[in-house]
């Protein structure tokens, strides 16, 4: 099993790679989150919000397999509890499933990405940027693993 964060952006600032891999160097060797970082289309081409966010769906799919769990994230997804996050990792762990997590660029997720997520999932209601989006999903698989190893960082 292998969990990827597809992620559409530019070079993130140091704060964000530290504080991702804070949560991530947590975790064990079997569930490190894999960064997979595309460019976001620029949007100094002339292109439309409607043309970027295919050009981007295009990049995405390139990194998507077939078998694999793809979970888009986006505003009007399932609003996630930490205890949904634990059993879905609860889940992931017994079948063995490489698993997606995407985030789309500054304009969301192309239709046809969130057609074929299996899963949409909102981090909250409020608007997060870019980078605090990474920091949070390697934050939540973080708590959730340990939610399930009965590990005292997650209370209730």
């Amino acid at each position: 099993m292998k969990i990827s964060l597809l992620t559409l952006g530019h070079k993130m600032p140091d704060w964000v790679n530290v504080a991702f891999n804070t949560y991530n160097d947590r975790l064990p060797h079997h569930l490190k989150i894999q960064i997979k970082e595309m460019p976001a289309v620029s949007r100094q081409k002339g292109l439309t919000v409607a043309q970027i966010k295919v050009q981007e769906a295009e990049l995405i799919n390139k990194q998507l397999k077939s078998d694999s769990l793809n979970i888009a994230l986006d505003e009007h997804g399932k609003a996630m509890k930490t205890t949904d996050v634990a059993q879905q990792l609860d889940c992931w762990q017994m079948n063995g499933q490489d698993v997606n997590i995407i985030v789309g660029g500054a304009d969301g997720l192309d239709s046809s990405i969130l057609k074929l997520a299996q899963q949409t999932w909102s981090l909250s209601k409020l608007t997060f940027p870019h980078q605090l989006v990474k920091v949070i999903v390697a934050e939540q698989l973080y708590r959730a693993h340990s939610l399930l190893s009965n590990h005292p960082y997650h209370r209730e």
